[in-house]
Parts: structure tokens; C-alpha cells; sequence
């Protein structure tokens, strides 16, 4: 009997061990799932996204075919629709953003890492992140009593006097001074992007390990020579990647240009003249829109929104491997 109950002992502690290791593969297979099942979820709503605004612009492509995408003439009274001035704002409101905020966001995010007394990082990077928590409807109503103003009394009209005479400049900067257009929608932007952009350069930053930098440094080189030569090589991806979300934001934002840009359907050489972009037509004439081809412009006019965005990345992307390759990632 005492040789049978010690044989019962091995057994029993097989059976326990067996148990719990079906029990760690049972909640390894249900991670396995349930993971799975969250990467569908976004790749169907994706495609559900994609679906609906391609089945919304079929009436309106189908309609004016090409010619959507090269006229300027938006008339909802004679039904006469074309998507070349938005597209055309929303190009340019959005490089105007990244051309002041990409160089700026990249030297405060250099100023915080290399340069900046260490008791401040800390409350400059906090009012730095804070103006990403503004409401964009806060930066409309700021730009539009504020920003718009300002830029009407001192800063148009001495861009329009100073390039007047330039042969290229002049016909960027003239007419009267509105106050409201694409110059100020792209400064509204800028502002907006900027903390994107210098927070995660500056994650980017942090990121670069201590010794390259110490080297570099005991080689006798200068802080702007290890900025320039070793923060910056090094990091160069992760501030790729902050510019490219900054953009992706400059694209897609709506109430605060809605506020500043005139929303003028007319494309005009100067950048002090109104304008309009995709989502600010969309926001401003959605609830109006009346007829199907009408409502199918504005879906169309959110498709190539979309097709922008989708193609800018892909370039981004594109832009990052090539690096990764000639490092030798």
C-alpha cells in the first residue's frame, strides 16, 4: 500500500504541471487572437473608409470624370464642380507650415537636448507639449482676432513693399493686405504642427547614446559639429518621422484654417490672397450640400484628401528605408 501511494505522488504532480501548461497555451492562443483579431479590426475599418468614399464619389467622377481634378470652378447653383483649388490650398497652407515649423521644432528639440539648463528642460518641454492639448477651434478664433490683424497692419505690407520689385516674389506677395489667406493659414499651421515636430525630435534626441557624443567631443569637436555630424546622422529617421506626422496634421486640419483662409474657391499666385482647402470646404458646405452630385463633389473632395495623405506617407516611408539602406540597417 506505501509503494503504491508513493507511486501516486510523481503522477499527481505530472497531471498538476500538465494543467497549467495547457492553461499558459490556452492564454497564449487566446493573446494570439485577440491580438489578430485588433490588427483586422483596423485593417476592416480601413477598408470600410476607403470603400465609402470611393462608392460616395462615383456619381461626381463619373460625372465630370478628369475635369474634377483640373477645374477651378466650384458652383453649387449651376452644379459645376472641380476640386483644383482646394487641392491647391491644401498643398501649399501645408508646405508654408512645414517650411517654418520643421526648422524651428528641429532647434527647439537641439536647444532642449544639447543646449538648455538642465532646471529647464523640464517646464520648457511641458509649455512646448501643451500646445498640442489646444483645440484647434481656440487656434481659429486666435488667428482669425489676433493673427489675421496683425499680419494686415505690419507684416503684408512690408512683405508687399519689400518684394515688390523682385521678379518672382512680387506676384507671391501682392495685392492688398486681407489679413485672412493661405500665408496666414499656413503661420496657423505652423503653430500647430510645431509641437508635434519638437517633441518627438527631441524623444529622437534623447535617444542618442551619451558615449558618440562624449567621442566626438573628446576629439575636440565643437557642440554644433556633434549636432550637426552625430545627433542629427543618428537620429535622423525619428525627426523624418516627426516632420512626416507634423505634415499628416497640416493636411488634415480643418476649424482653425476654416477661421483664417478665406475660404475663397479660386486659386490666386499671391499667398496673401484667400484660399481654400479640402477640409475647410468639406466643414463649411457638408450640412448645405444639396442634391446627390453636390454631396458626391464633397466625398470626392475627401477621397483625394485621403489618396494626398496616403501618397505622401508612402513617399515618407520610401524616403526612410532608402536611409536605412545606405546605413547599412
Amino acid at each position: 500500500m506505501v509503494d503504491v501511494a508513493l507511486e501516486d505522488v510523481p503522477s499527481a504532480k505530472a497531471q498538476d504541471k500538465l494543467r497549467v501548461l495547457n492553461w499558459l497555451r490556452l492564454q497564449d492562443k487566446s493573446f494570439h487572437f485577440i491580438t489578430m483579431g485588433a490588427a483586422l479590426t483596423v485593417l476592416l475599418i480601413l477598408g470600410g473608409v476607403i470603400a465609402s468614399l470611393v462608392i460616395g464619389s462615383i456619381p461626381a467622377l463619373s460625372t465630370f470624370g478628369f475635369a474634377f481634378f483640373t477645374t477651378e470652378k466650384w458652383n453649387p447653383v449651376t452644379e459645376q464642380f472641380g476640386a483644383l483649388a482646394p487641392i491647391y490650398g491644401t498643398l501649399v497652407t501645408s508646405a508654408i507650415a512645414m517650411v517654418i515649423a520643421a526648422p524651428i521644432g528641429i532647434g527647439v528639440a537641439v536647444f532642449l537636448t544639447e543646449l538648455c539648463p538642465v532646471p529647464l528642460r523640464r517646464p520648457i518641454g511641458v509649455a512646448i507639449e501643451l500646445l498640442a492639448g489646444i483645440p484647434s477651434i481656440i487656434y481659429g478664433i486666435w488667428g482669425l482676432f489676433v493673427l489675421a490683424p496683425f499680419l494686415q497692419k505690419h507684416v503684408q505690407p512690408a512683405l508687399i513693399e519689400t518684394f515688390a520689385n523682385v521678379p518672382v516674389l512680387s506676384s507671391l506677395f501682392a495685392g492688398p493686405p486681407y489679413g485672412i489667406g493661405i500665408l496666414t493659414a499656413g503661420f496657423i499651421l505652423a503653430i500647430m504642427v510645431l509641437p508635434f515636430v519638437a517633441s518627438i525630435s527631441r524623444d529622437v534626441f534623447e535617444t542618442v547614446p551619451p558615449v558618440l557624443k562624449e567621442a566626438a567631443y573628446g576629439c575636440g569637436c565643437t557642440t554644433w559639429e556633434v549636432i550637426h555630424a552625430i545627433v542629427i546622422p543618428y537620429a535622423r529617421v525619428g525627426v523624418i518621422g516627426g516632420v512626416m506626422l507634423g505634415l499628416g496634421r497640416a493636411l488634415g486640419e480643418t476649424m482653425a484654417v476654416t477661421f483664417v483662409i478665406g475660404n475663397a474657391h479660386r486659386i490666386s499666385e499671391s499667398l496673401l490672397a484667400p484660399g481654400t482647402t479640402i477640409s475647410a470646404s468639406i466643414a463649411n458646405e457638408f450640412t448645405e450640400a444639396v442634391g446627390d452630385l453636390y454631396t458626391s463633389s464633397l466625398i470626392a473632395l475627401g477621397l483625394i484628401l485621403f489618396v494626398i495623405t496616403f501618397i505622401i506617407l508612402a513617399i515618407a516611408r520610401y524616403l526612410l528605408m532608402r536611409l536605412d539602406r545606405q546605413a547599412g540597417i
